[in-house]
């Protein structure tokens, strides 16, 4: 864990500071005076973190209740944090927070972006469809009923278009497990509408491939397949119709059924 690990490398001295904002840049500005090989520039470092990690967990703390825990994103918070005190330039005259806590909501922001969602979506899709909500409502009071597709993307100044992509992006963020029970279904799962491979798609196969192989016999024998299987005659009874021995038509059959059974395993 991120916060742990600043704890486990803090020094015992100076005594403990307070996360006040001052404390934090007196630091910063210790730290930025040391020479870069300076020991006491990591022990300064962690003393700074340390500090404003409260901070920092208050910003992650913003962000709850969107089906991210709150530790994973104190632990991101405490991230955005460490970037913002090792980026943080003081010869510039802006205060530490102000730079530090749009660094720590820039990197809230985007774990959400980028690791939050179920299916990888556009950040112009994710951006606009967490607009939609805050829209709709405010439009719904000025106009007392619903406002229509066109209303809401004029008043985001998107196409109706991107509208309808951004709320369908906004769908996919958490998708539903197969095991919950779909609405109105007396506790049936999601499972019941998933599909499954169909055994008719094979036969299809085989049908189409066979179809070529018949094609592929002599005009004599593929009439004899057909009065056996198809017009389920005797061999007998097709010796007589063909002029042939009975004997003579076993031989022609099983050599065409062993034609066919080699064309269909290759």
């Amino acid at each position: 864990m991120v916060t742990s690990a600043v704890t486990s490398t803090a020094v015992s001295s100076p005594p403990p500071l307070s996360p006040a904002t001052g404390d934090s840049e007196q630091l910063l500005r210790q730290r930025a005076a040391l020479n870069a090989d300076d020991p006491d520039r990591a022990r300064l470092r962690n003393r700074i973190i340390e500090a404003n990690l409260p901070m920092a967990g208050r910003l992650a703390r913003r962000y709850t209740g969107r089906g991210e825990s709150y530790d994973d994103l104190a632990q991101v918070g405490a991230l955005g944090l460490i970037k913002a005190v090792d980026g943080y330039d003081g010869s510039r005259g802006v205060p530490f927070a102000a730079y530090a806590v749009p660094t720590i909501l820039g990197g809230i922001r985007k774990h959400f972006r980028d690791t939050a969602w179920a299916i990888r979506v556009p950040r112009a899709a994710q951006e606009l469809g967490a607009q939609v909500p805050e829209a709709r409502g405010r439009l719904a009071q000025q106009h007392g009923r619903q406002p229509t597709d066109r209303e809401l993307a004029d008043d985001l100044e998107v196409t109706v278009t991107q509208l309808g992509a951004a709320v369908a992006a906004f769908g996919v963020y958490r998708l539903a497990s197969l095991n919950e029970p779909r609405p109105g279904a007396d506790g049936t799962d999601r499972r019941t509408l998933s599909g499954a491979a169909d055994a008719g798609y094979t036969t299809v196969d085989d049908h189409l491939t066979l179809r070529l192989l018949l094609a592929a016999l002599p005009p004599r024998e593929r009439r004899i397949l057909t009065m056996r299987f198809y017009g389920d005659l005797t061999q007998a009874q097709i010796a007589t119709r063909v002029g042939l021995s009975q004997m003579h038509v076993s031989r022609l059959l099983s050599r065409s059924l062993a034609q066919l059974r080699a064309g269909m395993l290759r």
